[in-house]
């Protein structure tokens, strides 16, 4: 038997809380893990409350990312004791996920822990963490470098965004940090933003040209902000686009696609394929402050993350959350 967040959906309603789950009502797959730590994300916070149609199969142990210890493998690249990590493949949505103290899952779905990660350290970048990186990859794709001018990241105060602006700062490109919540300005610097502006700026409908201010952006917001993004960004500029807070609509013109040639990358992270996925995992080891990475993070047990789940929607929630299951 092991702890879990299940989630049901039945005549009595939607529920999710936490359970003793016997082994056998783990999901078929080649790796049984051993859960370590987990996180919520915000479609965490969707799946836990309800409030979105993430959960398409019920019961359904939640949490859509997870890092912990191979416990059996019928599959030759993993064996017991290896340290593994995993973000998206549907895991919290159709197949039983992280917030749990065991997870069976497809090999093909785990990456092995870089050197110098711990579990925990891998769950507090978790999967908004590695979109930020998928982010600044493609940014580098792109050709931007850190001579090239200002990389706007909007939602700063949020998962992606506070990853983000750590591993560009690193990288050594000036951040301008975009934010609801001024009041965190001096902690968005600390994590190497050089300037902070307010959301205000950029979430009303905008021109569809404005003046050209961004040689790259990274945004986690959508709609409207999204919209004044790509109006400001810079002849030969990119937008990497992950999220949707404000609106999944795209107000926006062509106008700077068409004038300026800039272009939009539309960054997945549920189904990467395994190379850049390893490559996201590898790089984030090596370019993000892991001292920086601690100072966004809280722990908390696995029973407040139910509580962590609406919180997050919600807003309250800065920089990123480490679920210890085994708390």
């Amino acid at each position: 038997m092991f702890k879990a967040i299940v989630i049901e959906k039945d005549d009595a309603g939607y529920r999710a809380g936490v359970k003793q789950v016997d082994e056998s009502a783990l999901p078929p797959g080649e790796v049984t893990v051993r859960v370590d730590y987990s996180t919520v994300n915000y479609k965490d916070g969707l799946a836990i409350t309800g409030k979105g149609p993430i959960v398409r199969k019920f019961p359904l142990h939640a949490g859509i990312d997870f890092a912990g210890v191979v416990e059996a493998s019928d599959d030759a690249r993993y064996k017991a004791g290896d340290r593994v990590v995993l973000t998206g493949w549907g895991v919290g949505e159709t197949h039983s996920g992280g917030l749990a103290q065991k997870a069976r899952v497809k090999a093909d779905w785990l990456v092995p822990l870089p050197v110098g990660l711990t579990t925990k350290q891998a769950m507090a970048i978790g999967t908004a963490g590695f979109t930020a990186m998928l982010c600044v990859l493609a940014l580098e794709r792109h050709g931007i470098k850190p001579e090239s001018g200002d990389i706007l990241v909007t939602g700063a105060n949020g998962g992606v965004g506070s990853v983000a602006i750590a591993i560009l700062a690193k990288l050594g490109y000036r951040v301008v940090a975009s934010t609801g919540r001024l009041g965190e300005a001096e902690h968005l610097k600390g994590l190497g933003a050089a300037d902070v502006i307010g959301r205000d700026e950029l979430s009303a409908p905008g021109k569809p040209l404005a003046k050209e201010r961004w040689a790259g952006v990274v945004d986690s917001v959508g709609s409207h902000t999204l919209a004044n993004a790509c109006a400001g960004t810079r002849y030969g500029g990119a937008v990497a686009a992950c999220g949707l807070a404000q609106g999944m609509d795209f107000p926006g013109s062509v106008a700077p696609f068409i004038l300026r040639g800039i272009t939009l990358y539309g960054i997945e992270s549920v189904m990467v394929p395994l190379p850049l996925r390893r490559n996201a995992w590898e790089r984030l080891a090596r370019d993000l402050d892991q001292g920086k990475l601690a100072a966004f993070t809280r722990e908390i047990g696995l029973a407040d993350a139910l509580q962590a789940g609406q919180d997050i929607l919600a807003g309250r929630i800065r920089g990123r959350v480490v679920v210890n299951v085994n708390a």
